[in-house]
């Protein structure tokens, strides 16, 4: 058990479901304060009252004062959970764009915003970025998703780098597949790359916790993406030309 969880107060956006619920269990089971976070009031309060936390619904950029108050006191742990998987190429329509870099990027930067004057005054805090495998990777058919999801790294990154001796602990959860709603949603495109190692979102907040107790920045609940990373960036146009025939495998529909 993660000695920092006990009494911690913790947001978890996005946990009406999924990988957000899972972790809102989670932190909850090991004697923390949950705000549990969800566009869709229904399923927030439906996880919070299983688990004795309170709900927060709304916009997941926006919540950190009310969150507070909900808690009683500064928030401890932020998951900027909440994500958005967008699919299509450069073609995809500018308000799908737009919504993906609100909901997958900005959201993060707003929380941080919001979060870190109280966190650096305290000297800790601790910022939970669920990102995905496509933030280090990519994701065939699916362009928004994969460029902010590279921008959600890239951010927690920065946070890490900028903060880490004033006290501030990062993790980014860049996990492949997932079973949940979102992967679902992926179609045929993730039924090819995806489904066949998907996990359970239990399994994402095991991992994240293990990572907690390790102190590790980059947590991947599929240990073999550190291989791909490996890969793409020891030799990137071998690591492209493989990404290249998984595509054309997609589009073939084989």
């Amino acid at each position: 058990m993660v000695e920092a969880v006990q009494d911690a107060r913790v947001v978890v956006t996005g946990a009406g479901g999924g990988i957000g619920a899972a972790l809102a269990r989670r932190f909850a089971a090991g004697g923390a304060r949950v705000v549990v976070n969800d566009l869709d009031p229904a399923r927030a309060e439906a996880v919070a009252a299983e688990i004795g936390g309170v709900a927060v619904p709304g916009d997941a950029s926006l919540i950190v004062e009310e969150a507070r108050d909900a808690l009683g006191g500064a928030v401890d742990v932020y998951c900027a959970n909440a994500g958005v998987g967008s699919g299509g190429s450069e073609a995809a329509a500018e308000d799908v764009w737009a919504l993906a870099w609100d909901v997958n990027v900005m959201a993060h930067v707003r929380a941080a915003r919001a979060l870190l004057p109280d966190w650096l005054e305290r000297g800790h805090g601790r910022f939970v970025s669920t990102v995905s495998a496509a933030g280090l990777l990519t994701m065939i058919g699916a362009a928004p998703y994969s460029v902010t999801k590279h921008g959600a790294y890239a951010f927690a990154e920065w946070l890490s780098l900028t903060y880490r001796h004033r006290g501030l602990k990062v993790h980014a959860i860049c996990p492949q597949g997932v079973r949940t709603d979102m992967l679902s949603a992926t179609g045929t495109a993730g039924d090819l790359v995806l489904a066949p190692t998907a996990i359970e979102p239990d399994d994402v907040a095991d991992a994240l916790f293990k990572g907690m107790e390790d102190d590790r920045f980059l947590i991947l609940p599929h240990p073999e993406v550190a291989g791909f990373y490996q890969a793409r960036a020891a030799e990137p146009d071998r690591w492209l030309g493989g990404m290249n025939r998984v595509q054309r495998t997609w589009e073939s529909g084989a």
